[in-house]
């Protein structure tokens, strides 16, 4: 979708012009309200099981994972500000995508969103 339209869909549909995306550039969370429904829509939790020195030889960590194309890379680093808990983390090289994460899951923070 970030990529435009394919050349097959361009020789289908020659007509269709698309919209310009409007720049934003204050990034900033005025609400937690907001960042309910952004969670809702944008987030995903997940149960991430690794090795370990436990007596069963494995541990569990739970995570939060929220991913936005890199233009908005602001507003997710702003979410490590307001929550007061995750980082950002940008994509490999040649992606254009990037993460708010937050591991060890501090439960009062994340779970009310």
């Amino acid at each position: 979708m970030n990529n435009g339209l394919s050349d097959e869909l361009v020789i289908a549909f020659p007509n269709v012009n698309p919209a310009p995306r409007p720049f934003i550039a204050d990034q900033t969370i005025k609400d937690s309200h907001w960042i309910a429904g952004f969670a809702s829509g944008e987030g995903s939790f997940i149960i991430s099981i690794f090795k370990s020195n436990t007596p069963t030889g494995y541990a569990v960590r739970l995570i939060f994972k929220l991913t936005q194309h890199s233009r908005d890379s602001e507003l997710l680093k702003n979410l490590v500000d307001y929550l007061g808990c995750g980082r950002y983390v940008a994509a490999p090289s040649g992606y254009s995508h990037g993460y708010f994460v937050v591991s060890n899951l501090p439960v009062e923070k994340i779970i009310p969103f």
